[in-house]
């Protein structure tokens, strides 16, 4: 296995040049800016994961023209981070035909013109980055798939590593597994004979207290309530008694109390797949919403980046500004300078 190092500590930039309100050049000038890549270096972190949605890059109505204002976001993320001294992960956040948010309207895996494009980004994204040593630059190739089965994500995965290859030989390149980059999935990754490979997973378990009451979880915002950790979940029974549509939802919670033990038990698959396969293994995404309390929120954070360092696997936090995760308010200010330490930590 080649050495993989320099991606330790990291934080998420989202909201930046992905899941973004609308397409807008003045958002994407004023979001991230330079002083902010010096601020994460100065927390002691050693990267930045860039989530990116393909239509920065690349217009539906004109496919395989890429353009170059939406490159040239990447390309100052890229120079600011060296000047840092910042490494950085490159995620293909929104790919053409398939989203994590768009499940019911993904084409990707059934349309071979989808597959081409998505294929043919990868290849000219590798091609404009080969020449980059400093920063070291890891290519993550889709975020969060979620698919009945692994088979289709395998298959298009190892087609876009050779895509890679045929442009950039020794480049890193990151694959995570089907259901949202689900710990539990990261066995069905189907694994690439290719020394540069590294494998990602993403965790915000317990969801009923990292996502509590999120408008976009359907069982959280139904359960609507405010919950701690380490703690119980209140209500549960009567909650279920009167919706039991939700019992599978939280089945892998129910009559269990959210605390250390339970974070070990859902990041049991990642240490397995870790002991077993001796790879490279990164958490691409963890964190707690900021409907949690604080005190529970710093609780969750520190108790999972033990683990973490424990292991020895990298992390990138999510995410750096806003998207209901954050460490940093809109205007720049600190959510918690506790939580800046706990997320920064290096064990």
């Amino acid at each position: 296995m080649e050495n993989f190092s320099g991606f330790q500590v990291g934080v998420n930039l989202g909201g930046w040049i992905s899941q973004y309100g609308h397409y807008d050049h003045e958002h994407f000038r004023r979001f991230i800016l330079e002083e902010d890549i010096q601020r994460i270096a100065s927390w002691g972190m050693d990267h930045v994961r860039l989530p990116v949605d393909y239509p920065v890059l690349e217009d539906d109505e004109h496919p395989f023209v890429y353009k170059e204002s939406g490159f040239a976001y990447i390309d100052s993320c890229i120079e600011w981070c060296r000047k840092a001294g910042l490494n950085l992960v490159l995620d293909l956040h929104h790919a053409p035909g398939f989203s994590f948010s768009t499940l019911d309207r993904n084409t990707l895996f059934d349309d071979p013109a989808a597959q081409e494009r998505f294929l043919a980004l990868w290849e000219a994204i590798a091609r404009r980055y080969a020449g980059v040593g400093k920063p070291e630059l890891i290519l993550e190739l889709m975020n969060e798939v979620v698919l009945p089965t692994s088979d289709p994500w395998n298959r298009l995965a190892h087609r876009a590593v050779e895509r890679i290859r045929a442009v950039d030989r020794h480049r890193w390149i990151m694959i995570g597994g089907n259901w949202y980059n689900s710990a539990w999935k990261l066995k069905e990754i189907a694994r690439v004979d290719d020394p540069h490979i590294v494998y990602t997973f993403h965790f915000y378990e317990p969801m009923p207290f990292t996502h509590q009451r999120a408008p976009w979880v359907d069982f959280l915002k139904a359960y609507d309530r405010v919950t701690e950790f380490p703690g119980d979940l209140p209500g549960l029974e009567e909650f279920l008694q009167n919706h039991p549509q939700y019992q599978e939802a939280f089945a892998a919670y129910r009559g269990k109390r959210m605390d250390e033990a339970m974070l070990r038990y859902f990041l049991q698959p990642a240490v397995d797949f870790l002991n077993e396969t001796h790879l490279p293994l990164y958490c691409g995404e963890y964190g707690a919403i900021d409907h949690a309390p604080l005190t529970s929120r710093l609780n969750w954070h520190r108790a999972f980046c033990d683990l973490l360092n424990q292991h020895g696997i990298g992390r990138a936090v999510w995410s750096y500004k806003e998207m209901n995760f954050a460490l940093v308010r809109l205007d720049g200010s600190l959510v918690s300078e506790e939580l800046v330490k706990i997320v920064s930590s290096r064990g």
